[in-house]
């Protein structure tokens, strides 16, 4: 905490006036005890207050005769002026007290401003720190996807577009090694509500479908790359069009894009 822009801030003095919340009361508390330079300007702040409020007080001249009188053992009768004078002094001190007031308000406004301002501030740093943090994940994420995508265990294969989407294009990288299937489908048209991309893979003899998974949050992925376990012996692979949370059996009338997968040399 930078404690002169604490105790500039102008929340000690509406601290001793009362004009904080509840919380905020009890946060200048607590830094009163951890920080003995704060807890002296409280101090100074009230003695100051004091002593406006004793100039402030009305002009009492027949009080002040009378302690004069007691100090000097002076027993006469002393007779005061009975002409009506105006108490300039009094009148100085409530047009202080007047001021004082007018200024705290407009400093609580201040402060209220600077406070929503620093909130704001903090909030766009937070952001600002989130999409960082989010734009170095996705470069590690790239970085390590595009060191698999060229390994020489990786078998690539396209899958071209079909009757209901014959401009479609996905890709298959198969790792068989580590039994992962990365699914390329940036050129797959985004499907529509409450419908989802199921992907196969696919014995062609006899034809037996076998579901690895969903592209699940198509829309919201933006590199459109999913990875899917398959541990099978796939021969092809399809990806078809499914109501939301995937079919048992691929729906052959929604495939989208299928391809073969090349035979060893």
């Amino acid at each position: 905490m930078d404690i002169k822009e604490y105790i500039s801030s102008g929340i000690l003095e509406l601290y001793v006036y009362g004009a904080l919340t509840e919380a905020e009361s009890r946060e200048v508390s607590r830094v009163l005890k951890e920080h003995p330079e704060v807890r002296k300007e409280v101090e100074e702040i009230e003695i100051a207050l004091q002593k406006l409020s004793t100039a402030s007080a009305p002009y009492n001249p027949e009080a002040l005769l009378t302690s004069i009188r007691s100090k000097l053992g002076d027993k006469k009768s002393i007779a005061l002026p009975t002409q009506k004078r105006t108490n300039w002094v009094a009148y100085i001190g409530w047009a202080a007290c007047l001021l004082l007031f007018v200024g705290l308000f407009f400093l609580m406004q201040d402060n209220n401003q600077l406070r929503d301002k620093l909130n704001a501030e903090r909030a766009r740093a937070a952001q600002l720190e989130q999409q960082i943090a989010d734009a170095r994940d996705d470069a590690e994420k790239a970085k390590d996807l595009l060191a698999i995508l060229r390994s020489k265990n990786i078998s690539r294969i396209p899958l071209q577009g079909q009757a209901p989407a014959p401009e479609a294009y996905a890709t298959v990288f198969w790792d068989q090694e580590d039994n992962k299937a990365y699914i390329d489908g940036k050129e797959l048209p985004e499907p529509p509500s409450g419908m989802v991309y199921q992907v196969w893979s696919l014995k062609l003899d006899p034809l037996t479908p076998t579901s690895i998974g969903l592209l699940s949050e198509f829309q919201e992925d933006e590199n459109k790359i999913f990875t899917l376990e398959n541990a099978n012996q796939s021969e092809a692979f399809g990806i078809t069009l499914e109501p939301e949370g995937g079919s048992e059996t691929p729906n052959l009338d929604q495939l989208y894009v299928l391809g073969t997968v090349a035979a060893a040399p």
